[in-house]
């Protein structure tokens, strides 16, 4: 492994484990920590990143593992369904390990980190609330919507392939900066 490499993966895994303390907005700033390998690899110079989607999809499964360790504390169903959507994740996981194709993560979509987040977001802030099977029916769907989108985005256009984290922000902040002249 590259000293880029270890970097990155420190700040992955830290970035994991903080959901244990707070666990709905430790399981969003893991999502967001998940981002960061992004910025990482255009600001660090240290022997680069070998094979970024391999990579990823590992240090993935650090926070993932810190999701599933949360949610089996949960009730039912809300912890059978995490289970559920934690191992149909995996296996779409090893199966892009072993074919290399990014369309197969599309066909199996980490609906999983949606669902704690969701969860977490209920109990912080409903935690009387108990989802009916319709309910819960009709978030996973939404969720679905909303990570297929992410994954075509991502996995399949691969709209930001050709973009840099570091780019993207500056190109933001100069229009930002420059709204004025626009207007």
């Amino acid at each position: 492994m590259t000293t880029e490499e270890l970097i990155i993966s420190a700040v992955r895994i830290l970035g994991a484990l903080l959901i244990l303390r707070w666990m709905l907005f430790g399981s969003i700033l893991a999502v967001v920590i998940d981002l960061s390998d992004l910025f990482l690899m255009n600001l660090l110079d240290m022997g680069g990143v070998g094979n970024y989607q391999a990579l990823d999809k590992w240090l993935d499964l650090t926070y993932m593992a810190t999701f599933l360790w949360v949610s089996l504390r949960w009730e039912q169903p809300y912890r059978r369904i995490a289970v559920l959507l934690f191992a149909y994740r995996i296996i779409g996981v090893l199966i892009f390990e072993v074919i290399g194709n990014r369309w197969i993560l599309l066909a199996f979509p980490n609906v999983f980190e949606f669902w704690v987040i969701a969860i977490a977001f209920t109990r912080h802030y409903f935690s009387k609330t108990i989802l009916s099977a319709r309910s819960i029916f009709i978030l996973l769907m939404v969720l679905l919507v909303f990570k297929e989108f992410q994954e075509y985005a991502l996995h399949g256009g691969k709209w930001l392939d050709k973009y840099t984290a570091v780019g993207v922000v500056k190109y933001w902040w100069s229009f930002l900066a420059n709204i004025h002249k626009i207007l």
